[in-house]
């Protein structure tokens, strides 16, 4: 993350601290999540493109596009759920530091079971790594050859 924008993450976050009760802590944040929202689909666009084509660079170009359009809706879906779930400031707190951490995994799965229609919190007990064996391999038999 680039230095000032690193600095602009951790004034919000000690500002939020401050000013607001824990209750009113939702929201407060998402201003700063929306500025981080080009490069965090820059990233799953990479994460979608190297893991699909699976090393095989014939397919990278070609996933380009379909992974930029993957992206997008996956990045509102996560910048949503980080607000709505109250962890903006955990996420931010383990992006600054870079780590993946309680507050990343319970938005990714609240995203999860909004993308697939289920209730928010119908995965909050199931480990992340499980999620992702089963539905990584599922989706990877379809595109493998």
């Amino acid at each position: 993350m680039a230095k000032p924008l690193r600095i602009l993450v951790l004034l919000t976050a000690a500002t939020a601290l401050v000013v607001s009760a824990a209750p009113a802590r939702a929201g407060l944040l998402r201003p700063v999540l929306m500025l981080l929202r080009p490069q965090l689909e820059n990233q799953l666009t990479r994460v979608c493109v190297e893991t699909v084509s699976a090393g095989r660079a014939d397919l990278e170009k070609s996933l380009q596009d379909p992974c930029r359009k993957l992206a997008v809706p996956t990045s509102k879906c996560l910048i949503e759920e980080t607000d709505n779930s109250g962890r903006s400031l955990g996420v931010l707190t383990e992006m600054v530091s870079g780590r993946f951490g309680d507050d990343s995994e319970e938005v990714v799965k609240r995203c999860l079971a909004r993308m697939f229609g289920l209730p928010t919190d119908s995965l909050r007990d199931m480990p992340l790594r499980e999620l992702g064996r089963r539905f990584g391999s599922y989706g990877l038999q379809e595109v493998t050859p």
